[in-house]
């Protein structure tokens, strides 16, 4: 954007008032200044990185650090570029300093050293979203900026003192928030950074040690704050950084990933991992919901997830009579203690088919110590291994296994599973067990979960034989370079670098490691610095132990509301979480519902309260002016039809109807995948046959409250 042609206020005709250079002026002067810092930061960083990519790639940590160089600085680049002015947020003044401080997405320094924009993250633009009439922070002034395509189509003033109100054209301290909640929605969530209250702020900025739980029924901005959580975190708690496990945020399903994909990336930040409870495990995809509730019940229990242990137990049993194994020079005796002392050997915490290749070097050297032959060790190794019946008795006493497998036993064996989990009573057992015992659903995935962490990679081992075999082959290859290098050249040994050639640890240094295949780290494996969990109230004990295990610190942020969890939530957050596991637990309740309107809120309450009298039900602090609207199902085309001839723009949703077809800008969902949405228009079908009791009553009052606007609901009689 070139500064001399191009203001940054675009402001319409009734607002003319508001484009009066006294009160805008000092505003265009200081986006001239970061419209040319922008362009010099893009063309200064393009070169950097260009220069980065040029450079060679090097191995090691050398090879790490210039890759995360790159990553770092594309990502930056593409924040650049994907904002331009509108990286600003708005200013605030001080009572002390009468020099604007400007808050952005990002920081922004110009040539000189002088500060143009402030990273929202930091300490320094807290006041900007943490101010408020009671407590002004040292404000004089706060002004909040509403860009449309790069421009500036509206801005709001507050004043905290007397004298701060020259100079200013607005003077409602609500208004810039007010007027965001009346915008259209659209397929992705919208950019509300710049109007994060002082409630959500404080929740956002917390400390990262312990549990923090967000609890907030519909509309309190939940989801904001622990989406805009996840950046500051990063920012600033050097403790989470990537190289420290970074964060891993984890969604209900994946129409709400998709609807908050743009939030982190407009924040500044994407090196956050997103998921679902369903990505953790391979088998997750296709999991079909588990029918009986019975056996749901069962398995969500974190007990039948501590029968993975014994499970696997089963396969790690020392033989317990001796062999005779044969060498070419000599036959040795390996006792039953021997193999009792091999198993033994296995490090803590090894999982089961890694272990093996340990069991494995340790028979070999017991095996090589008994040895009294002149046989040099490593031929004598080879040998040992060529004896296939200690490798037979190897792989009977402890043998590859399949996470699959291990838990297909566990539903088609009685006794093994009885074996197992003897807290079982023969009735469950029977429930327990399924004539397709491989026909995964989501209640299994913790099983799956914890024997996959359990076991290891079956293949850990032919990869690790593998890539020493190719460093011995790289090895030798470059053996065959330095004798050739040296050939026909005398050398004293202790003289130069090229008589250091012929040592072994610089010939190992020169294996370029980067060439030997190898496997990408599993992404969603952990550990993780901290992990935030949105709906949080609908985890099962079994599956917090997914999200235990990959969060060893148990630093997380937990969002929900007890209100909306589906199959009930009499416990307080503490007892919950203290039973499954995590302690320093501290939970923050956001109050005021910011998305739904009042009317909506009227009615939705009574709906959860004749489910639940104590419900944490949020107070509305606006009104739409449009009343809850009631009709037949035969009113769906109508309805629709008249609210897209009236809204240009906007996303309306039907909940509840599996048969009505999704277009462009209205969706179609079940209640329980609308959960965390947001819509212009809801359309409820048939709500009385979402199901009853609890979870009925959840389901009507989650579909009810996703409403920003309007809400109608249908029914067949």
């Amino acid at each position: 954007m070139n500064p001399l042609t191009t203001r940054a206020f675009d402001l319409p005709d009734h607002l003319a008032a508001k484009a009066d250079p006294a009160l805008i002026g000092g505003d265009e002067q200081h986006f001239a200044a970061i419209s040319e810092s922008l362009d010099q930061s893009i063309a200064e960083l393009s070169d950097r990185l260009d220069a980065e990519r040029r450079a060679p790639g090097g191995i090691g940590r050398g090879a790490m650090d210039r890759d995360a160089e790159i990553h770092r600085l594309t990502g930056r680049l593409r924040a650049l570029r994907r904002f331009g002015l509108d990286l600003c947020l708005g200013h605030f003044v001080r009572a002390d300093d009468p020099e604007p401080v400007y808050i952005g997405r990002l920081g922004l320094t110009d040539s000189d050293g002088r500060r143009l924009l402030y990273d929202w993250r930091s300490a320094a633009a807290e006041p900007f979203f943490a101010a408020t009439h009671a407590d002004p922070m040292g404000l004089v002034s706060r002004r909040r900026y509403r860009w449309t395509r790069g421009r500036i189509s509206d801005y709001w003033d507050e004043v905290f003192t007397a004298d701060g109100r020259e100079g200013h054209a607005a003077l409602d301290d609500h208004s810039a928030f007010i007027a965001s909640l009346g915008g259209n929605r659209s397929a992705r969530m919208r950019d509300v950074l710049a109007t994060i209250q002082a409630d959500q702020d404080a929740v956002i900025r917390a400390g990262s040690r312990g549990a923090l739980v967000v609890d907030g029924g519909p509309g309190t901005g939940k989801t904001v704050v622990a989406l805009h959580r996840a950046a500051h975190l990063l920012y600033a708690d050097p403790r989470l950084g990537h190289r420290r496990g970074g964060v891993l945020f984890v969604g209900p399903h994946q129409p709400y990933l998709a609807y908050v994909a743009d939030v982190l990336p407009s924040l500044g930040e994407e090196g956050v991992q997103t998921c679902t409870l369903r990505d953790l495990v391979t088998e997750g995809a296709g999991a079909a919901v588990e029918t009986d509730p019975r056996v749901a019940l069962l398995k969500s229990s974190a007990d039948l997830v501590k029968a993975i242990e014994p499970a696997v137990a089963l396969y790690e049993e020392a033989p317990t009579e001796g062999m005779t194994v044969s060498t070419h020079w000599s036959d040795l005796w390996l006792s039953a203690d021997d193999w009792a002392a091999a198993f033994a050997a296995v490090e803590p915490g090894t999982p089961h088919n890694e272990a093996r290749d340990q069991i494995r070097e340790e028979l070999l050297t017991l095996l090589i110590d008994k040895d009294d032959s002149d046989a040099p060790p490593e031929l004598l190794r080879r040998s040992l291994l060529q004896d296939r019946e200690l490798i037979r008795t190897l792989n009977r006493a402890w043998p590859m296994l399949e996470a699959g497998d291990l838990v297909e036993d566990l539903w088609s064996v009685p006794a093994y599973l009885r074996r197992c989990a003897p807290w079982l009573g023969p009735d469950d057992v029977r429930a327990l067990q399924r004539p397709d015992a491989r026909a995964w659903t989501v209640s299994d995935l913790p099983l799956l979960d914890a024997a996959r962490q359990r076991l290891g990679d079956p293949e850990a081992s032919v990869r690790r034989r593998r890539q020493e075999a190719s460093a011995a082959a790289e090895r030798a290859r470059r053996a065959d370079v330095i004798d050739s290098l040296l050939q026909n050249v005398v050398i004293d040994e202790s003289e130069g670098a090229m008589g250091m050639l012929r040592g072994r640890d610089l010939q190992d240094s020169l294996v370029d490691e980067g060439a030997l295949p190898a496997t990408d780290p599993e992404p969603l494996a952990g550990p993780f610095a901290h992990i935030i969990v949105d709906e949080a109230q609908e985890l099962t004990d079994a599956e917090w132990q997914m999200l235990l295990h990959r969060c060893p610190s148990r630093s997380f942020t937990l969002v929900g509301d007890r209100a909306q969890a589906r199959h009930g939530f009499t416990e307080s957050w503490q007892e919950r979480l203290e039973r499954v596991g995590l302690d320093r637990i501290t939970v923050a309740r956001l109050g005021i519902n910011y998305r739904t309107p009042e009317e909506v809120m009227t009615e939705a309450e009574t709906v959860i309260r004749e489910a639940l009298p104590e419900a944490n039900v949020p107070t509305s602090i606006r009104s739409s002016g449009i009343p809850v609207v009631h009709g037949s199902v035969a009113d769906l085309a109508p309805v629709l039809e008249s609210w897209l001839a009236a809204h240009d723009d906007g996303i309306a949703c039907v909940i509840g109807d599996p048969e009505f077809r999704a277009t462009p800008r209205v969706r179609s969902l079940t209640p329980e995948l609308s959960k965390g949405l947001e819509f212009d228009l809801v359309v409820l079908i048939d709500p009385q046959n979402f199901g009853e009791g609890i979870e009925g009553a959840v389901d009507r009052y989650v579909a009810m409250t996703r409403a920003t606007r309007q809400l109608v609901i249908l029914t067949s009689s």
